[in-house]
């Protein structure tokens, strides 16, 4: 099995033992496993521009470093990736620029990834594909090694029509994706929204998720497009809360905070789509109206930096860093801080400390993939208490029916779905966690990949 994405599982840091750090983020988590007990090989950028680096063997996996100059990272990562289809999936909360160059960098560089997995592949290998960066990789695969077993997993959403149409790509990459087996998406509308454009722009057969795919021979190959919800190890993050010193530390955590009544939580990517200025926004005039009181509230918010050299995202960091200071300066006292804001990336361990610690997780994303952050706090309560506010416009909301759902775009609605989550009695977090902890424990990320494989199987054993 070859698992092929943008980055590698680990980063070269010259400066850490053996020159190489493990990646921080949940598809790592989720595939390495999987990896380790194939013993495949994972195919991806190492991260620093213009390193050239042979294959090399770690931790019981083969990585095959693929090589990216500046320029490339310049167009093909924070152009076309993160500048044109980021924006453009997550529903033009922010406008996609769209430029030949990048385009033409995109393509360049899916072609660089689909060489190197020609060239690794055993015969009649798996190949899984990760995310939107990739989106040409399948079919050029494809047309290099059609013996493999090919899928693609899609992280993010996939728009509806009318948005998705704008791409002046638009055919190209639904042929790449198409070039896959299997191509799996977070949620049933994702599904539906891909095999809409592909009837509307390619004319292709879709039903109940086959879609009918023309080969150059003439013959006609059926693919698979249907969700398979992302998940998360949630016995890690169960055992990781049960730790006497993990435990021990969410107590030092709210002791530094002066013991407010209620600890608010947001942890998120400083990203557009997380509706962190939504979020701040409800927060602040809960305080302006004497709903809340900074003596009793403490509202914590990680922002871990990201695409720092993206326009767009150094103008969100200075917007929300004016908004903290605002507020902050408009309602802290001597010995309470109104926000705790927090521009920084933190370890597993602190991240479930700061879970435990937290009476209220507020996710407010205004789109989302799935957000596996709601899924570690679930795991994390081992004590059967907090509450999950959760945006409806998140893949996870489709699975957590127990959360209290919001639509962030609405202030008044998000500021009484947190004064719902401050004041709902103990036997009623109680009831909600437990069913929350449930499907998170039953829908784990072992479960995800082993459907998705399952139906990748199905196809090898057909073909």
């Amino acid at each position: 099995m070859i698992v092929v994405s943008n980055r590698l599982p680990v980063d070269h840091d010259p400066s850490v033992e053996g020159g190489w750090r493990r990646s921080p983020g949940g598809l790592v988590a989720a595939l390495e496993p999987v990896l380790q007990r194939t013993g495949g090989a994972w195919v991806g950028w190492p991260g620093t521009a213009d390193l050239e680096i042979d294959p090399f063997e770690l931790e019981g996996m083969s990585l095959v470093p693929v090589a990216l100059s500046a320029e490339d990272v310049a167009l093909y990562y924070e152009g076309f990736s993160n500048d044109t289809i980021w924006p453009l999936y997550h529903d033009v909360i922010s406008p996609p620029a769209y430029h030949r160059e990048w385009w033409e960098a995109y393509v360049r560089v899916n072609r660089r990834f689909a060489e190197a997995v020609a060239s690794t592949a055993a015969d009649g290998a798996v190949v899984w594909v990760q995310d939107y960066q990739l989106q040409l990789v399948p079919r050029m695969l494809r047309e290099l090694r059609p013996d493999l077993v090919i899928g693609y997993f899609h992280h993010i959403p996939f728009p509806a029509y009318g948005i998705y149409a704008q791409l002046p790509w638009r055919k190209q990459v639904l042929e790449g994706l198409l070039g896959a087996d299997v191509i799996g998406f977070q949620r049933v509308q994702d599904a539906g929204n891909f095999a809409t454009a592909v009837r509307r722009q390619l004319g292709f057969e879709t039903k109940a998720g086959a879609i009918r795919v023309p080969e150059p021979d003439g013959a006609v190959r059926t693919a698979v497009a249907k969700a398979y919800p992302i998940s998360i190890d949630a016995d890690l993050y169960d055992e990781l809360a049960r730790r006497p010193q993990v435990q021990a530390r969410a107590a030092e955590i709210r002791e530094s905070l002066g013991n407010p009544k209620t600890i608010l939580f947001g942890v998120d990517r400083l990203d557009y789509t997380k509706g962190i200025g939504h979020r701040l926004k409800a927060y602040g005039e809960l305080l302006e109206d004497h709903r809340l009181d900074v003596e009793d509230v403490t509202l914590v918010q990680v922002a871990s930096p990201s695409r720092e050299r993206v326009a767009a995202y150094m103008q969100l960091r200075d917007e929300i860093e004016l908004t903290v200071g605002r507020i902050n300066g408009d309602h802290d006292t001597v010995g309470h801080t109104a926000i705790r804001y927090l521009h920084h990336s933190y370890p597993r361990e602190e991240m479930v400390a700061l879970y435990l610690a937290a009476d209220v997780m507020l996710v407010t994303a205004l789109r989302d993939g799935m957000n596996l952050v709601a899924k570690e706090y679930v795991a994390s309560r081992v004590d059967g208490r907090g509450v999950l506010v959760l945006s409806e416009f998140t893949g996870a909301a489709d699975e957590m029916s127990q959360a209290v759902k919001v639509n962030p775009h609405d202030i008044e609605g998000l500021k009484d779905a947190i004064m719902t989550a401050i004041e709902m009695s103990p036997s009623e977090q109680g009831r909600r966690m437990r069913a929350l902890r449930r499907r998170v424990r039953d829908h784990d990320v072992a479960d995800w990949s082993r459907r998705f494989l399952s139906d990748l199987d199905a196809v090898r054993a057909t073909s």
